[in-house]
Order: structure tokens, then C-alpha cells, then sequence
């Protein structure tokens, strides 16, 4: 029996989050993708039942643990999970990827430069706040690759006096580029 690993803080990405950003990434059979901050590894675990490979990067040891039993869970042994900053793994791993999805935006203006050009086709970027929206759209556009930003709002029922409400979940913005890699 698997030890229960501490769920990390800050996720996991909503269902109806997840359903828009794997069809934005487009991932095809045969795909290589990389998640970059992920987190809960739900994107990764959702994403390798698709796509050949999935490397999966957290610089948080309790996300890495997380996300490897999850995935065992799952039943997914094509996620390789690496316990490392965006920023150094872009720096030392030189591999090319067919998409990559980044939900761990913290440094985006540092290591997007670095990522566009590992990226054959399609960058997704999930975000929260409106800074991570304003700087990764005008770094997507400086680098010629940016193609949309996307608002999601959703709400989900739950009861109340005999009858339902919605009660809203966050917003996310989903940011969408090109990768340049040939």
C-alpha cells in the first residue's frame, strides 16, 4: 500500500479549466509535453493519457510526491517528474517538445524566451492573477508567437433552501502561443 502524499497547496486545476486548456494545447498521439509547475500533476496525468511523454516540473518536493503517487494512481508510467526550477531544467535539458502547458507562471518573463524555441507547437499558460495576463501576453507578442488570451468563469451548482444556487469558482486566464521549434 502507497504512503498518502500531502496534497500541495494551490490546485488542483478545475475540471472544466483542464477540458479547455488540453484542447487548446492540441496534443496528438505520439506528442512529447511538458508541464512546468505542475502542481497536483493533474494536467500531466490528463495529458499523458494522450500524448507518448510527459515531463513534469515542480520546484516543490511535496508536489513531486504528490503528483508521482497520483500518477501511480492513475496508472500513468509515461510522466518523467523532475524536482527542479523552470528556469535551470530549460538551461541544462535541451529536448524539443511537441506542447507545452505552464501553471507555475511565478518567473514567466525569465524563462519564456527559453521555452518558445524547445516548442514545436502550442504553449498554454494558465493564470490568475491580471500581472501574469498583462506580462505573458506582451512577451508572447515581443516574441511573435502570442494567438489568444481566453477568460473562463465558471460556476457550479450546489443547494440551497430546497432549490440551487451557482456559487462562481475563480476565474482563469488562458493564454495561448506558438512554439517556434521546427
Amino acid at each position: 500500500m502507497r504512503a498518502e502524499a500531502k496534497k500541495p497547496a494551490g490546485g488542483p486545476t478545475q475540471d472544466e479549466i483542464l477540458a479547455i486548456s488540453l484542447r487548446k494545447l492540441g496534443i496528438l498521439p505520439g506528442d512529447s509535453i511538458l508541464d512546468l509547475g505542475c502542481g497536483t500533476g493533474k494536467v500531466a496525468i490528463a495529458a499523458a493519457g494522450i500524448a507518448d511523454r510527459v515531463i513534469a516540473l515542480d520546484s516543490r518536493p511535496e508536489s513531486i510526491r504528490y503528483s508521482k503517487n497520483q500518477a501511480a494512481e492513475a496508472g500513468r508510467r509515461n510522466i518523467e517528474f523532475h524536482k527542479q526550477e523552470i528556469s535551470g531544467f530549460l538551461t541544462k535539458d535541451h529536448r524539443i517538445f511537441d506542447c507545452a502547458f505552464v501553471g507555475g507562471s511565478r518567473g514567466i518573463a525569465k524563462f519564456l524566451p527559453a521555452l518558445v524555441p524547445r516548442v514545436r507547437r502550442t504553449i498554454v499558460v494558465n493564470a490568475v492573477l491580471l500581472s501574469t495576463l498583462e506580462t505573458t501576453v506582451a512577451l508572447m507578442k515581443d516574441l511573435g508567437v502570442f494567438r489568444e488570451a481566453v477568460l473562463i468563469q465558471v460556476s457550479r451548482s450546489r443547494e440551497l433552501s430546497g432549490s440551487i444556487m451557482f456559487r462562481p469558482i475563480d476565474p482563469v486566464y488562458i493564454i495561448v502561443g506558438a512554439g517556434t521549434a521546427c
